[in-house]
């Protein structure tokens, strides 16, 4: 078996696994509720008299910043807990096939919540002529958001056995990256911390890159930026399970 027919095998157990309980369910439909909450609600779609999605996507760094760890949380802890990584990674895959898997498997996930939430993009078009091209960087910059929340939520995960703590925890990392570049924060470091400090704490926020996409944007850096924190999350997730293997 090739090592791509190994990625998906984990990927298919670990999906199933989401659907054999209710929390997969109770999940999508927290989600679509909240979206739509902060959508109409909080984020004055109508009073904005304009035809786009600036009230959707604007919510979706902080949405995401609990709704991605809780779905991530789980990834390695309960491994961990059940005494199960042990006899993972035992079998005849590489950690990086099941690392993979398991990243792909939540991944997509995200990605069918996300896509629950085409009636907003149906609301629009029938309230106005909206730029679907913006919409569609949209959609690709919060997908890529997720896949960064999420694999530094499974880097946490295979720290720990604790769900709980590897929720906490993964938030916190999370926050980090929302308020790296935040002007409050750059504000306060610009005065005690030289300049290469301000700027080297500024280019962890995922908050420029995430915007750009909201403004119907799709630069490559962006993308490298999202796929960059990816890479080096699993990366750090593999130097951990390796490290409990050896252990």
């Amino acid at each position: 078996m090739n090592a791509w027919t190994h990625i998906k095998t984990i990927a298919r157990r670990e999906l199933t696994g989401y659907f054999a309980s209710p929390v997969a369910y109770v999940f999508i439909v927290i989600f679509l509720l909240l979206t739509g909450f902060f959508t109409f609600m909080v984020g004055g779609f109508f009073e904005r008299g304009e035809a786009s999605l600036v009230s959707f996507f604007i919510w979706m760094p902080w949405l995401y910043l609990f709704l991605v760890p809780a779905v991530g949380m789980r990834l390695w802890s309960e491994e961990r807990r059940l005494g199960t990584i042990e006899l993972l990674l035992t079998m005849p895959i590489t950690p990086w096939q099941a690392i993979v898997g398991k990243f792909l498997a939540s991944w997509l996930f995200l990605a069918l919540a996300l896509f629950l939430t085409f009636p907003v993009v149906l609301t629009v078009g029938y309230l106005g002529s909206p730029d679907y091209g913006m919409m569609f960087c949209g959609y690709v910059g919060s997908l890529l958001l997720a896949g960064g929340y999420l694999a530094v939520t499974s880097m946490t995960s295979a720290m720990t056995r604790n769900q709980v703590i590897s929720f906490i925890v993964s938030v916190v990392c999370c926050l980090f990256l929302i308020l790296a570049g935040w002007p409050p924060v750059t504000n306060l470091l610009v005065r005690w911390a030289p300049n290469w400090l301000v700027d080297g704490v500024s280019a962890f926020s995922v908050m420029p890159h995430f915007e750009g996409f909201q403004r119907g944007v799709l630069d490559s850096r962006d993308v490298i930026f999202f796929l960059s924190v990816i890479g080096f999350s699993l990366f750090s997730t593999s130097v951990i399970l390796r490290g409990h293997r050896a252990g």
